[in-house]
């Protein structure tokens, strides 16, 4: 095997976005994450605040999502998602790219639009993935998004929201790994499900990648590197959130 546990659990962002989730559900996914180590939990942001409390001490990050998943808000709106978000104690922000000003052609309202949560994000020492919702746009508007999001010095480029009609594709990740500046970093969202896709991303240059089916590839990866299972039924039983 060409990798650790550690390094595998460290790509992954877990994903806890679907509106429907209630409060047990959250907190049980922020206690998987804490079980299993990954890089972050991405979450609702009006939980951000609770997350970043009960992740303090750990080597989880909190996240969450600005202007999602549409990114039709106002850049003001943006801005001051994006300052609420870090006031409550986020780290890493994701925020959607107006999608209706890329396919205009307005790269200069895009650009705008990124830079000021950056500028925001950035001010106060976190970090930004920008999404770009790659299945509603052509290569020359990727490509054009990855230069932006390069000049602007966006800490992330991500494939998508997983609400638009597609997700992650091999052919979109080397895209923007190849358009993007070397320390400009790619994060593949949407169809990452288990251990062999993530690996097969991984090995494009994916650094980071947005998942729900957190628990099913890092249990496949204990397996395979042969380490003891966690047990994350018995720690949730033993444990009080």
């Amino acid at each position: 095997m060409d990798y650790r546990y550690e390094e595998i659990a460290k790509m992954l962002d877990h994903s806890l976005l679907q509106p429907f989730l209630k409060t047990e559900t959250l907190e049980a996914g922020i206690s998987l994450a804490l079980a299993y180590d990954v890089a972050s939990v991405c979450i609702l942001p009006y939980y951000v605040r609770r997350c970043a409390d009960r992740l303090a001490g750990s080597t989880v990050q909190t996240s969450t999502t600005i202007g999602f998943p549409h990114g039709g808000h106002t850049t003001a709106i943006k801005a001051a998602e994006a300052q609420q978000a870090i006031d409550d104690g986020c780290q890493e922000l994701d925020m959607v790219v107006n999608i209706s000003k890329v396919l205009s052609g307005d790269w200069d309202y895009v650009t705008r639009d990124i830079k000021a949560v950056i500028d925001v994000a950035h001010a106060a020492g976190q970090k930004v993935k920008v999404i770009f919702e790659n299945c509603y746009l052509d290569e020359d508007q990727k490509s054009r998004l990855c230069a932006i999001c390069s000049e602007l010095g966006a800490d992330w480029v991500k494939t998508s929201t997983g609400y638009g009609t597609g997700g992650a594709t091999l052919e979109d990740l080397q895209l923007m790994r190849e358009k993007s500046a070397a320390e400009v970093q790619v994060k593949a969202a949407g169809g990452v499900r288990d251990l062999d896709r993530l690996l097969e991303v991984r090995d494009l240059g994916v650094t980071r990648v947005g998942a729900s089916a957190t628990q099913t590839i890092l249990d496949e990866c204990r397996r395979r590197l042969k380490l003891e299972p966690i047990d994350f039924d018995e720690l949730k039983n033993t444990s009080s959130y």
